[in-house]
């Protein structure tokens, strides 16, 4: 408490807790509007904690993240649970500066849902993406609330779906914290999504955040997606039945730590992508996962993984991918004090793999 007692300026400020609920609460609703709006509201003020009561809240759209916003649930009583998919094909030609598309089927989609337009460039080349949010319908006409700024044509097998993560943010938002929540990804009704693009959590060029005891589950893509992203700290989280990534450290993220964390039945456990240094695994296990327990490659330097358990993994326990050259090799990089075991039954029965010209 403060010292009344004395003439000290009183400057530091006490952050509002904004309730949200589904029977109680400041604000009450069941699904990703009314936790939107909680956050908006604390957006204004400069930040602040946004409490979701317990319950299992439909999210039909990204719950968008602000700076110095605390999220926090109930544990495993506050269940964020992504809505049933729903995708079509385009059937005109949309260029980069229109903000309305033309689809075959317009029937899944309403004002607020999240989607995202897919083209791949020349047919069957990379994908192109676009992230954005309906704000009308009218026929087969959807409406977004932005141009879409990359061209979506037919020949590109044009797409729209409802295809978001459950937490997000991008580009400037940072020192956020997220505590006690359940993600739910609803796996068997939605489509498979590259972890780059998305993923129960996906956050791209944001710095300073901390995670601690959050479950993302049964997403159709990564467990926890970060692109460009420094001072990341994830405590006792856990990434479980995701299609892909458990925890995806994406390219250029410096610094990430991961503390009595545990990824398992994904594809990968811990996948540091391109350019990734100086992290820290911690009392981590990663078990049981379809291809790689940890997997480490193109210029990810300087990381510790330290006390782990990494077993029966179905491939490989932890794998150091093979570089182009000597330059792009995953070098310096310690395990210590780790159990490995039981890897590589359905491959060769590797524990670890060292390959190229890694140091």
């Amino acid at each position: 408490m403060d010292d009344l007692s004395t003439n000290r300026p009183i400057t530091a400020r006490r952050e509002m807790v904004l309730r949200v609920g589904q029977g109680e609460g400041d604000l009450r609703g069941s699904d990703d509007r009314v936790l939107q709006a909680g956050a908006d509201y604390l957006r204004r003020l400069g930040g602040g904690i946004l409490q979701i009561l317990p319950g299992e809240y439909t999210m039909r759209n990204a719950l968008y993240l602000h700076p110095k916003l605390t999220v926090c649930g109930e544990g495993e009583a506050t269940v964020l649970k992504k809505a049933p998919g729903f995708k079509t094909d385009l059937i005109r030609d949309s260029d980069w500066y229109e903000s309305r598309v033309a689809v075959r089927d317009a029937d899944g989609f309403g004002a607020g849902c999240g989607v995202m337009l897919r083209a791949f460039r020349g047919g069957d080349g990379r994908m192109e993406v676009v992230k954005d949010t309906v704000t009308a319908v009218e026929g087969n006409l959807v409406s977004l609330s932005r141009r879409i700024y990359k061209n979506m044509w037919l020949e590109e097998r044009a797409t729209l779906a409802t295809v978001f993560p459950i937490l997000t943010a991008e580009e400037g938002v940072h020192d956020v914290r997220v505590e006690d929540l359940v993600l739910d990804g609803n796996r068997e009704e939605n489509e498979e999504i590259n972890g780059n693009y998305s993923g129960a959590v996906f956050l791209q060029r944001c710095h300073r955040y901390r995670f601690s005891n959050v479950t993302a589950r049964n997403y159709n893509g990564d467990g926890f997606s970060f692109q460009v992203c420094d001072d990341f700290v994830f405590e006792n989280c856990v990434s479980q039945q995701n299609a892909n990534l458990g925890f995806h450290p994406g390219s250029g993220s410096q610094r990430p730590v991961f503390r009595d964390c545990r990824s398992t039945g994904n594809s990968q456990g811990i996948f540091f992508c391109w350019g990734v240094t100086d992290g820290l695994a911690e009392r981590c296990i990663c078990s049981d996962n379809l291809d790689f327990g940890i997997s480490i490659g193109h210029r990810d330097t300087d990381n510790r993984i330290r006390d782990c358990i990494i077993e029966r993994n179905h491939k490989v326990g932890v794998l150091f991918r093979e570089p182009q050259s000597e330059f792009r090799g995953a070098h310096r990089n310690v395990l210590v004090s780790c159990r490995i075991r039981d890897n590589g039954f359905a491959a060769d029965g590797t524990g670890v793999d060292v390959l190229g010209e890694t140091h």
